[in-house]
């Protein structure tokens, strides 16, 4: 493996474009989530990506082997990702009016940011960060939730790349200082800051137990029958339009949020106000798909169109659940569908 890295590296450095391509392949996925991450946007992680790659490509000759292949891509990335932040090269960042203005009041304002996408679950099939270093605080499947991706939107990006680097990827503080060309000390200082700030809202995010690492975690069900028996309930009140089921479906203190307006409802009964005024509005009928985003389930909802026989995209909800119970909602709007292989249109059934 060493001999044949070896040998695609001389060759990608005397041009061959093709050896690049079978050098950095293996990593390329990897790093888009690792872009995502610091990002919390999927678009920008494929634009920062492309840019690593070109960057990779450009400054072949300068790696010297002084780090794993791995890691230097790693670094690249990082350095891509904070270039892009401090360009403010990202989505507007001021909420756009919801369209139907007849929603209740809200709760207060929402955590999560304008800009935040989910990710596709079968994105994740492959990742290879599946094993992160020893030094790694949080597993990669928590670390790719809603609630994480969004903890680490609330962290100033240097605090947010040493976090990821160091606490998901496993790398030790020296190894992190380097990547972000920092001294050890602004690394421990800024992670000290960055686990304050990501462990107290994910302990807000979840009721459930604190794990050995000191933090909470978010609540998450991995794919299991009990998760499969809640997503075919959710499914089933959304298609009957029956409101008193779904609310039969939360935990009392669920949290409703809706990037990319930063509104957030809070209990049960800003829940219920909120479905009765949106999604429950006399005449609509819907058709659900179930599909999984950021290791969580998560829907297609489809509205049924009055003047054609097809259910048009409507909104892509991703779940927290514990237990039997869903605790968070997150809508998101049909922008993202394609990203799931989602149609636009469903014909009608019979």
């Amino acid at each position: 493996m060493e001999r044949d890295t070896t040998d695609l590296i001389a060759r990608a450095r005397a041009g061959d474009h093709d050896a690049f391509r079978d050098l950095v392949q293996g990593h390329s996925h990897e790093l888009q989530v690792h872009c995502y991450r610091i990002l919390g946007s999927l678009q920008d992680a494929e634009d920062a990506l492309q840019e690593t790659l070109v960057s990779a490509w450009r400054s072949l000759g300068d790696f010297g082997r002084q780090s794993s292949l791995r890691t230097w891509l790693y670094k690249i990335a990082t350095n891509r990702c904070l270039s892009m932040l401090r360009a403010d090269r990202r989505r507007p960042r001021i909420a756009p009016a919801l369209s139907e203005a007849a929603l209740p009041e809200p709760s207060g304002a929402g955590d999560a940011p304008p800009w935040l996408e989910p990710y596709p679950d079968v994105l994740l099939d492959h990742l290879v960060d599946q094993r992160p270093g020893p030094e790694a605080r949080y597993e990669t499947t928590e670390a790719i939730s809603l609630a994480f991706i969004t903890a680490l939107q609330l962290l100033p990006p240097r605090q947010r790349a040493a976090l990821v680097l160091r606490d998901v990827l496993g790398y030790h503080a020296a190894e992190v200082a380097h990547m972000l060309d920092a001294t050890q000390e602004s690394v421990q200082s800024a992670l000290k800051r960055a686990r304050a700030t990501v462990d107290n809202h994910l302990a807000d995010s979840s009721d459930t137990g604190s794990s050995g690492t000191g933090h909470r975690r978010p609540a998450r069900q991995s794919d299991t029958a009990a998760e499969h028996r809640l997503v075919a309930r959710l499914t089933d009140a959304l298609e009957r339009a029956d409101l008193d089921a779904l609310i039969g479906l939360l935990v009392s203190d669920v949290r409703l949020s809706m990037p990319p307006a930063m509104l957030e409802y809070r209990g049960i009964e800003p829940a219920r106000r909120f479905f009765a005024a949106s999604t429950f509005r006399p005449g609509r009928t819907y058709r659900v798909v179930p599909t999984r985003a950021n290791g969580q389930p998560a829907v297609a909802l489809y509205l049924a169109d009055p003047h054609a026989s097809v259910h048009r995209a409507y909104a892509l909800l991703v779940i927290s659940t514990a237990g039997d119970r869903i605790t968070t909602i997150t809508g998101f709007t049909t922008n993202v569908m394609t990203r799931f292989g989602l149609p636009r249109t469903l014909p009608e059934t019979d």
